[in-house]
């Protein structure tokens, strides 16, 4: 993997629950093989010498779903927490998490914080939990909050800039996504680090999460470094 070209992978894991209706499965079956996945690809990311990796767990509108399926998915993100939080911390990779953390259950909150602070500035791998997430309302609570500091009088509207805004926003600290990858067969990106992501390049696949291997995710790196990125500029002829 080209480190300096490919910092930042972001992963939209979708097609657990069809991976399972598929096969006469419960849907929290399939979101226990995607948490399988998870596994996999974290470890391979670490290995492969990826900098930074942010995967897309929750979305606001997930609380939407059926009741048991939510409370399976905060069960299945603590039993993550605790079997990880000690091969995070032998392999060096920080756990961060961004989103409207509060609304998570007491439980799953406390071994989060818990990870997050047993893992800060290992110098290894960041990986990321998109969390009660939702890019519109990370943006709309960074707008917030330097509305406040212009009320405080401790900025000046006409001093915020891009920079300022990105160090307001949850995932401050991160660089911009390179690469988003969407399994599941779906196209778009559902409301997904819609700031970071803005010059992104977007792979697609219809293979559902539980199915998606390191093998795959390797594919994705190849395509994107076919790419030619020019970010607007006009491509220098030969």
């Amino acid at each position: 993997m080209d480190k300096q070209s490919l910092r930042h992978v972001a992963i939209i894991m979708d097609g657990n629950g069809r991976w399972a209706q598929a096969r006469g499965l419960t849907r929290l079956a399939g979101h226990r093989q995607g948490a399988a996945a998870v596994r996999k690809i974290v470890t391979h990311c670490r290995e492969a010498g990826l900098r930074h990796l942010t995967l897309y767990a929750f979305s606001i509108e997930n609380w939407a779903r059926p009741a048991f399926e939510v409370k399976g998915l905060m069960e299945l993100l603590a039993e993550f927490l605790l079997e990880q939080e000690e091969r995070l911390g032998r392999h060096r990779i920080e756990l961060s998490a961004i989103g409207d953390i509060s609304r998570l259950p007491a439980r799953a909150r406390e071994l989060l914080d818990r990870v997050v602070n047993a893992t800060r500035s290992l110098g290894g791998m960041r990986l990321t939990l998109a969390l009660s997430y939702s890019g519109r309302d990370e943006i709309v609570r960074a707008a917030r909050r330097l509305a406040r500091r212009v009320a405080e009088g401790t900025l000046r509207p006409n001093d915020i800039d891009e920079q300022i805004f990105e160090d307001s926003l949850d995932a401050r600290g991160t660089p911009p996504a390179d690469l988003v990858i969407r399994t599941g067969s779906e196209r778009r990106l559902s409301n997904f680090l819609l700031w970071q992501a803005a010059y992104a390049e977007l792979y697609f696949t219809d293979q559902p999460w539980p199915e998606f291997s390191p093998e795959d995710f390797d594919r994705a790196v190849a395509w994107y470094h076919g790419r030619k990125r020019t970010f607007g500029l006009v491509e220098a002829m030969g």
